[in-house]
């Protein structure tokens, strides 16, 4: 069996290249779920919902539970709302939907909140595919779709996409996209719906304007005094770089080689100039790790709400400032040069100083460290690549705006560790590994100076196994975490504390037909965050498909 068809079952899609902890936690895919509340809360209330023992079947069957995650689901306020539907589709190949938002009517144009729900449905045989929406040229979600039963399954997405308010205040071409095949062996139809529901209210404090690139340029407003991109990241497209994790140097005997190994970084750069670097996330699709029973129920983190990589430019908001457009390019640190894989749209999220129609600045620092990045083959039985990265950069610049002169620093330091084992033949693959992106910006203006700390750590540690029986083993846990504190003169203002974890444990018949496969699972996540202003701990179990934990402690 051939590495791409054991470690991901993603069919090749090519898409389209177009706060503090980023656009918000991955929220939760909701489904009718036998639990104490109604299924569309998506959060139990009191204790555990517990399916009996005799609920569980011995194995998989022709059905199983619809998707659902432990993640926080997004509410809205009790406040009136209208609701909009941006697109409703079909997706049968690779032609996208298009369409024309337009605001809603009722609600003015200045929300408390806006959120974004996907809903979705599919039956019979499918893989996971991959898909976008865009309203404006701005992408506003990123998302990835689970595989079906062969009676149907239906899922959500909920997205709170507040900050892209100003795309949403005037009419917009809408594009949508789920590349999809279908024929007499994949004949999943992915029937989907995407709404958006504005909730009136005291208006949330978001981005004056959201820029998407003009052939790879962006001109910002002269008075920009804050500037965020945001690039929705993913390795993908039905190539190695789908798991890009688990790559080696061309030297190892793997099916999946590239160049100097698993190292990724993902780098941003205004007008030619390194700007930003940052750690993508390692997700993993619902086909992923050679085992689909895996994920039916329960996703891996992000899978259906890819959130993006955020880069904080305002060090560059003087350069932006002079009214020219200014080229962005963002780039992938590890693919073979030219590999394709990786999608990388970017949008620009601009604040403006209200009381200066040109704020002048200037970039005062540019600190690159050195690009550690080695990848060690060691042969044997167990052949192994021993893998270490890491990289630093400090950008600073300041602004001249209406409440003085500010000065904005970023430090970034990423790192990089891992351990890739397997036998000949793969029929044993394993991976540890540990991703760390470390990020501090300092705003120093007039009043006293505030720093933001945010540190993500990413973990996977898993083991898929091919006995000579053609019983197929994946052991996996996968776990996504960050940590923020801010603070103003050496004292702590706000904190939270994120912890979401993936476990995994499926067995199934390869090479047989699906009614024959014998497949046995036990998934589960929990999803925790606290803070200053947070407590939210939910547990989700499941056991050859049935849910058969809900468990809410906060």
């Amino acid at each position: 069996m051939s590495r791409p068809v054991i470690m991901s079952m993603l069919a090749g899609v090519i898409l389209v290249a177009s706060a503090l902890l980023g656009a918000g936690p991955a929220p939760a895919a909701t489904a009718s779920v036998a639990s104490p509340v109604p299924a569309a809360s998506g959060v139990p209330v009191g204790a555990a919902a517990e399916a009996r023992s005799a609920d569980v079947p011995a194995e998989f069957g022709s059905d199983w539970h619809d998707p659902v995650t432990a993640a926080p689901p997004v509410g809205g306020p009790a406040a009136p709302s209208c609701e909009v539907t941006l697109a409703e589709a079909r997706f049968r190949d690779f032609t996208p939907y298009t369409g024309t938002y337009t605001p809603p009517t009722g609600c003015g144009d200045r929300w408390s909140k806006v959120v974004l729900r996907l809903e979705g449905k599919v039956k019979g045989r499918q893989f996971d595919r991959l898909g976008y929406l865009h309203v404006g040229g701005v992408e506003i979600l990123r998302t990835s779709t689970p595989e079906p039963s062969p009676d149907g399954i239906a899922w959500s997405v909920e997205k709170d996409v507040t900050r892209y308010s100003d795309t949403f205040r005037r009419s917009r071409d809408v594009e949508m996209l789920i590349g999809n095949v279908v024929d007499d062996t994949y004949t999943g139809v992915l029937d989907v719906k995407a709404t958006l529901t504005f909730y009136a209210g005291r208006p949330a404090a978001t981005p004056d304007r959201v820029l998407a690139l003009q052939d790879g340029t962006v001109t910002t407003p002269r008075n920009s005094e804050r500037v965020i991109a945001e690039v929705y990241a993913t390795g993908s497209g039905g190539g190695c770089e789908e798991f890009w994790y688990l790559t080696v140097p061309d030297a190892a005997p793997y099916s999946c080689k590239a160049g100097n190994g698993p190292y990724r970084e993902v780098q941003i750069k205004v007008d030619g100039q390194l700007a930003g670097i940052a750690e993508p996330f390692p997700t993993v699709w619902t086909g992923g790790w050679s085992n689909p029973f895996l994920w039916y129920v329960i996703p891996g983190p992000r899978a259906f709400d890819v959130r993006p990589v955020e880069y904080d430019l305002t060090p560059f908001a003087g350069r932006f400032n002079d009214g020219r457009p200014h080229r962005i390019d963002v780039s992938v640190v590890g693919v073979p040069e030219g590999q394709t894989g990786w999608s990388l749209p970017v949008n620009v999220l601009v604040w403006q100083d209200a009381r200066r129609a040109h704020v002048s600045g200037a970039l005062t620092r540019a600190e690159a460290g050195a690009l550690a990045n080695s990848s060690t083959y060691t042969p044997g039985s167990e052949n192994r690549v021993d893998t270490k990265g890491r990289h630093r950069l400090t950008v600073a610049g300041y602004l001249d705006t209406s409440h003085g002169r500010v000065l904005t620093t970023v430090s970034r330091t990423l790192a990089h560790s891992s351990a890739h084992r397997w036998t000949d033949g793969e029929n044993t693959d394993g991976l540890k590994a540990t991703w760390t992106d470390d990020e501090a910006v300092t705003v120093d203006g007039p009043g006293p100076a505030a720093t933001t700390r945010t540190r993500r750590t990413y973990t996977m540690d898993g083991a898929t196994t091919l006995g000579a029986d053609d019983r197929l083993r994946t052991v996996l846990t996968l776990g996504d975490r960050a940590t923020v504190a801010e603070a103003s003169e050496g004292r702590r203002t706000a904190w939270s504390w994120l912890y979401d974890t993936y476990t995994g444990d499926a067995t199934y018949t390869v090479n047989v037909p699906r009614d024959q496969r014998h497949a046995v699972a036990t998934t589960s996540e929990r999803y925790r965050l606290y803070g200053s202003a947070d407590c939210y701990d939910r547990t989700l179990v499941t056991v050859q498909g049935v849910l058969t934990k809900d468990r809410a402690d906060c």
